[in-house]
């Protein structure tokens, strides 16, 4: 493949139109089919959408990229030893801090804020129900990130700042979405279609983008760093059941965060040390010795 094809394939927007191809006609099927989670085909289905940012990320890949990128790509996505420390804390305590916060503005306002959700529960009877909990919580983050961050997100940071680069991928990833409020007994059809909590989903996602960029820039663009961020969404979301209510304060939190990364760290990079308003993501590995 001639340099020219790589570099038009390497453009994020033909990344994003195979991805939303492969997963909305899969998903499509399953609207016209009547397919439910509610049962295996189902979840067949639904998982074989969802590999779809990782499918078409890893492809793109070895489309694209030289030998050394590849072996980078799979090292950022098992090594711990690019995150460093502190940051640690980041990944697992924002998402608790931020929604205990938000279930803490809701009592004041008058709500019940928050219970415990269903993981919670079921480890009171049997500990280690924690386990497949975390497992779950963990193997869509870890499948969707692949592509999103492991692989587009530096493609769109070669010629746009962190900013906009983590508000094109928060809307795209929104969207990419918008399938499953159609297929039956997933949670986004609980939330119905044009309810505000369907709004609420689509808008929450947007901001949540930059805590995700600041983190992936700040931890040697580590894939493994926002697998376990997302990871941390996921399994909050099953720790602690907010209200409705509080969900809203959430979102109005996110938002805050963003912008306070924003401020503290700059729109360039999200990274305060960094002058460049680029990321160089051909930068050399710290593993890589």
């Amino acid at each position: 493949m001639n340099e020219n094809t790589k570099k038009t394939l390497a453009n994020p927007w033909i990344y994003f139109a195979v991805t939303f191809a492969w997963t909305w006609i899969i998903w499509g099927m399953a609207i016209a089919m009547g397919v439910s989670m509610e049962d295996g085909m189902g979840i067949v289905v639904l998982l074989l959408g969802v590999i779809g940012p990782m499918v078409t990320g890893i492809a793109f890949v070895y489309l694209t990229q030289d030998k050394e990128y590849r072996r980078e790509y799979w090292k950022r996505v098992i090594s711990f030893k690019r995150i460093p420390g502190p940051w640690y804390l980041v990944i697992f305590l924002f998402v608790p801090i931020l929604n205990c916060l938000a279930a803490l503005i809701d009592v004041l306002a008058g709500g019940s804020g928050a219970t415990w959700g269903e993981a919670a529960l079921n480890v009171l009877t049997n500990p280690l129900s924690i386990i497949p909990s975390i497992m779950f919580s963990s193997l869509i983050p870890f499948i969707e990130e692949l592509g999103w961050r492991g692989y587009v997100l530096d493609r769109l940071q070669e010629k746009r700042s962190a900013l906009v680069s983590s508000i094109i991928l928060g809307v795209v990833w929104s969207v990419w979405h918008l399938p499953l409020f159609f297929v039956e007994g997933t949670y986004q059809a609980g939330l119905g279609v044009g309810t505000p909590a369907f709004w609420l989903f689509f808008i929450a996602i947007v901001p949540l983008n930059l805590p995700f960029t600041w983190i992936y820039n700040n931890t040697n663009r580590s894939t493994l760093a926002v697998i376990l961020f997302h990871a941390m969404v996921n399994f909050t979301g099953e720790l602690i059941a907010v209200t409705v209510r509080a969900d809203g304060f959430a979102t109005v939190l996110w938002f805050v965060a963003a912008i306070v990364i924003t401020v503290v760290f700059g729109a360039k990079t999200l990274k305060r040390e960094a002058a460049d308003n680029r990321l160089d993501v051909n930068a050399a590995s710290p593993d890589a010795a």
